[in-house]
Protein backbone atom coordinates (compact mmCIF):
# COMPACT_ATOMS: atom_id res chain seq x y z
CA UNK A 1 0.00 0.00 0.00
CA UNK A 2 1.41 3.36 -0.99
CA UNK A 3 0.24 6.50 0.72
CA UNK A 4 -0.24 9.56 -1.47
CA UNK A 5 2.50 12.15 -1.25
CA UNK A 6 0.04 15.04 -1.16
CA UNK A 7 -1.52 15.81 2.22
CA UNK A 8 -4.67 16.94 0.39
CA UNK A 9 -5.10 13.42 -1.05
CA UNK A 10 -4.31 11.54 2.17
CA UNK A 11 -7.71 11.56 3.88
CA UNK A 12 -9.61 10.57 0.75
CA UNK A 13 -7.17 7.70 0.35
CA UNK A 14 -7.59 6.57 3.97
CA UNK A 15 -11.39 6.77 3.74
CA UNK A 16 -11.30 4.60 0.63
CA UNK A 17 -9.31 1.78 2.24
CA UNK A 18 -10.87 -1.61 2.83
CA UNK A 19 -11.30 -2.46 6.52
CA UNK A 20 -8.37 -4.89 6.55
CA UNK A 21 -6.06 -2.38 4.85
CA UNK A 22 -7.14 0.32 7.28
CA UNK A 23 -6.40 -1.95 10.25
CA UNK A 24 -2.98 -2.77 8.75
CA UNK A 25 -2.24 0.94 8.44
CA UNK A 26 -3.38 1.63 12.00
CA UNK A 27 -1.26 -1.26 13.31
CA UNK A 28 1.76 0.12 11.49
CA UNK A 29 1.18 3.61 12.92
CA UNK A 30 0.80 2.17 16.43
CA UNK A 31 4.00 0.15 16.03
CA UNK A 32 5.96 3.33 15.39
CA UNK A 33 4.96 4.66 18.81
CA UNK A 34 5.92 1.61 20.87
CA UNK A 35 9.33 1.63 22.54
CA UNK A 36 9.71 -1.05 25.16
CA UNK A 37 13.50 -1.06 25.31
CA UNK A 38 14.52 -1.53 28.91
CA UNK A 39 17.79 0.02 29.95
CA UNK A 40 19.06 0.40 33.52
CA UNK A 41 19.28 4.19 33.25
CA UNK A 42 15.98 4.86 31.48
CA UNK A 43 13.02 4.07 33.70
CA UNK A 44 9.65 4.33 32.00
CA UNK A 45 7.26 1.89 33.65
CA UNK A 46 4.17 3.38 32.00
CA UNK A 47 5.64 2.84 28.52
CA UNK A 48 6.63 -0.71 29.45
CA UNK A 49 3.14 -1.42 30.80
CA UNK A 50 1.61 -0.23 27.51
CA UNK A 51 4.06 -2.35 25.51
CA UNK A 52 3.32 -5.40 27.70
CA UNK A 53 -0.42 -4.91 27.24
CA UNK A 54 -0.01 -4.58 23.49
CA UNK A 55 2.15 -7.73 23.36
CA UNK A 56 -0.52 -9.56 25.34
CA UNK A 57 -3.33 -8.29 23.11
CA UNK A 58 -1.66 -9.42 19.90
CA UNK A 59 -0.37 -12.67 21.38
CA UNK A 60 3.26 -11.80 20.73
CA UNK A 61 5.46 -14.88 20.93
CA UNK A 62 9.13 -14.15 20.26
CA UNK A 63 10.02 -17.85 20.01
CA UNK A 64 9.12 -17.63 16.32
CA UNK A 65 11.51 -14.72 15.71
CA UNK A 66 14.49 -15.17 18.03
CA UNK A 67 16.70 -17.99 19.18
CA UNK A 68 19.59 -17.95 21.65
CA UNK A 69 22.88 -18.27 19.79
CA UNK A 70 26.46 -17.44 20.68
CA UNK A 71 26.18 -14.31 18.56
CA UNK A 72 22.71 -13.14 19.67
CA UNK A 73 22.93 -13.83 23.41
CA UNK A 74 25.10 -16.59 24.83
CA UNK A 75 28.40 -14.93 23.91
CA UNK A 76 27.30 -11.65 25.50
CA UNK A 77 26.18 -12.81 28.95
CA UNK A 78 27.91 -14.29 31.97
CA UNK A 79 28.50 -17.98 32.50
CA UNK A 80 25.88 -17.84 35.26
CA UNK A 81 23.26 -16.61 32.75
CA UNK A 82 24.23 -19.32 30.28
CA UNK A 83 23.89 -21.92 33.00
CA UNK A 84 20.51 -20.47 34.03
CA UNK A 85 19.23 -20.70 30.45
CA UNK A 86 20.30 -24.33 30.10
CA UNK A 87 18.87 -25.17 33.52
CA UNK A 88 15.49 -23.64 32.62
CA UNK A 89 15.24 -25.09 29.11
CA UNK A 90 17.01 -28.43 29.40
CA UNK A 91 17.93 -29.70 32.87
CA UNK A 92 20.05 -29.16 35.95
CA UNK A 93 22.30 -32.01 34.82
CA UNK A 94 22.95 -30.39 31.42
CA UNK A 95 23.80 -27.09 33.09
CA UNK A 96 26.20 -28.82 35.48
CA UNK A 97 27.78 -30.78 32.62
CA UNK A 98 28.80 -27.60 30.76
CA UNK A 99 29.45 -25.51 33.87
CA UNK A 100 33.17 -26.28 34.03
CA UNK A 101 33.89 -25.24 30.44
CA UNK A 102 35.53 -21.98 29.44
CA UNK A 103 32.97 -19.38 28.46
CA UNK A 104 33.33 -19.64 24.65
CA UNK A 105 33.01 -23.43 24.80
CA UNK A 106 30.17 -23.20 27.31
CA UNK A 107 28.28 -20.76 25.08
CA UNK A 108 28.77 -23.00 22.05
CA UNK A 109 27.58 -26.11 23.91
CA UNK A 110 24.61 -24.21 25.34
CA UNK A 111 23.62 -23.08 21.85
CA UNK A 112 23.38 -26.71 20.77
CA UNK A 113 21.43 -27.68 23.87
CA UNK A 114 18.94 -24.82 23.47
CA UNK A 115 18.10 -25.44 19.80
CA UNK A 116 14.37 -25.99 19.40
CA UNK A 117 13.59 -25.48 23.09
CA UNK A 118 11.83 -22.12 22.64
CA UNK A 119 13.77 -20.63 25.54
CA UNK A 120 13.76 -16.84 25.80
CA UNK A 121 15.51 -14.47 28.20
CA UNK A 122 13.05 -12.78 30.55
CA UNK A 123 12.98 -9.51 28.57
CA UNK A 124 11.71 -11.33 25.46
CA UNK A 125 9.13 -13.47 27.22
CA UNK A 126 5.47 -12.67 26.84
CA UNK A 127 4.19 -10.74 29.84
CA UNK A 128 1.99 -12.63 32.25
CA UNK A 129 -1.52 -11.27 31.88
CA UNK A 130 -3.08 -9.61 34.92
CA UNK A 131 -5.92 -12.12 34.77
CA UNK A 132 -3.57 -15.12 34.75
CA UNK A 133 -1.43 -13.64 37.52
CA UNK A 134 -4.49 -13.03 39.71
CA UNK A 135 -5.76 -16.55 39.03
CA UNK A 136 -2.36 -18.04 39.92
CA UNK A 137 -2.33 -16.17 43.25
CA UNK A 138 -5.93 -17.04 44.19
CA UNK A 139 -6.28 -19.88 46.69
CA UNK A 140 -7.63 -23.10 45.28
CA UNK A 141 -10.68 -24.36 47.13
CA UNK A 142 -11.18 -28.08 47.33
CA UNK A 143 -14.48 -29.78 47.98
CA UNK A 144 -13.43 -30.39 51.58
CA UNK A 145 -12.59 -26.72 52.13
CA UNK A 146 -15.80 -25.51 50.49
Amino acid sequence: MRLPKSAADLWAFVQGLAATDLLDLLAHCASLTVNAVRTPFDRKPAAWAHADRLAEAVGLDMTGYWTPTVTSYLGRVTKARISEAVREAVSDEAAERIGGLKKPDMASEAEGLLVGKGWLPSLLRAPVSMELAAHAEAPVLTEQAA
